[in-house]
């Protein structure tokens, strides 16, 4: 069922690029370019966003896969701005192991006999629109849908929090990297429940539901169990992206070290002793890969692995507690306690 609703959403975003691509046509071919690198920006991932909209809907007794796509369609679309704008504020140039959007376009420019200066303005700008053009496209994927207004208005407001919320999240991440003292391990995990729990769980999963016609306590449990497991997850992704490894993840254990990035390995980090060394290279621009050896190896010297992965179990423990003492469909139930189970092997 999984690998149908999966080729589903693959042939929804399809359509919507199909049919972006023709519009865009009339616009030049440079524009024509920007939705064929926007198509190839958002193949490729897990698809965890439409994989919960529709494990809700159709586990609260949703019955049309029209429109669960469509909703899952516009979460997918939602992810793929939310990722080309992540790498611009970033600075990166790749995404899953290819040239991103600002790359392409960048490259695009120069072979168009552009000068460095003038190819990195083509590809900031391709970024920010095409990031825009995402954003706006998933709203019309659920305004448009032939439902009842009081829904249609309930789904919108979904998508508005994701978006607000995740926004909020994204600037406290940018904030923190430059702060002069490490925030606290509950200011972490508060940025990373805006940055990624709430548009990544708790929202597909409530989008779902409210589009099968759930209760309020349904809504509010599976809420409640999205931002925590999302928190987990976000956790287990920083850790793979210290420790993890390149060819299995596809993520450089470089970058987040280089960039300053504050996570609960950080957190943990500066309570003890270790952090005076490791505060010295943290953030350092040119951070090579040896010395982002000897930070790894200070990080797991000092507990903050262990304590970090302590975090990630609690917060899945408190899931499936959600889960336990949810209202909610066994099925249901259990289909989203085999994904806390994968958040927790995922962590290790």
């Amino acid at each position: 069922m999984t690998d149908v609703l999966d080729s589903a959403v693959d042939d929804g975003l399809r359509a919507v690029f199909a049919d972006a691509r023709l519009r865009a046509g009339e616009y030049g071919a440079h524009y024509a370019a920007l939705w064929e690198s926007l198509e190839e920006q958002s193949a490729g991932g897990k698809r965890i966003r439409p994989q919960l909209v529709n494990a809700a809907y159709f586990g609260l007794g949703g019955t049309d896969r029209s429109l669960a796509t469509r909703v899952a369609v516009s979460f997918e679309l939602l992810h793929t701005a939310f990722l080309i704008h992540d790498d611009l504020i970033d600075r990166d140039t790749t995404r899953r192991g290819a040239p991103n959007i600002a790359a392409r376009f960048a490259g695009r420019a120069l072979a168009h006999g552009a000068d460095d200066r003038a190819s990195a303005t083509w590809g900031e700008t391709a970024a920010v629109l095409a990031g825009d053009l995402a954003l706006s496209r998933a709203h019309r994927e659920i305004a448009s849908l032939p439902i009842d207004g009081p829904r249609r208005a309930a789904l919108l407001d979904i998508l508005d929090r994701a978006v607000f919320v995740s926004a909020a999240g994204e600037l406290a991440d940018v904030v923190h990297a430059g702060a002069t003292q490490p925030p606290h391990v509950d200011r972490v995990l508060a940025t990373l429940e805006q940055k990624t729990a709430v548009y990544s769980f708790e929202c597909p999963l409530t989008a779902g539901a409210v589009l099968a016609g759930a209760d309020d306590r349904a809504v509010g449990a599976l809420a409640r169990f999205g931002r925590l497991v999302g928190v987990a997850f976000q956790i287990a992704d920083d850790i793979l992206g210290v420790f993890g490894d390149p060819a299995v993840t596809g993520k450089s254990t470089t970058s987040d070290l280089r960039d300053g990035k504050q996570t609960a390995l950080t957190a943990h980090a500066a309570t003890t002793d270790a952090w005076s060394a490791i505060s010295a290279r943290l953030g350092d621009p040119q951070l090579d890969d040896g010395t982002a050896a000897l930070l790894r190896a200070a990080l797991l010297d000092c507990g903050a692995l262990d304590a970090a992965r302590r975090l990630a179990d609690e917060h899945l423990t408190l899931a499936r507690l959600e889960l336990d003492t949810a209202d909610l469909p066994s099925a249901l139930k259990a289909e989203l306690g085999e994904l806390a189970q994968r958040a927790a092997e995922r962590a290790r």
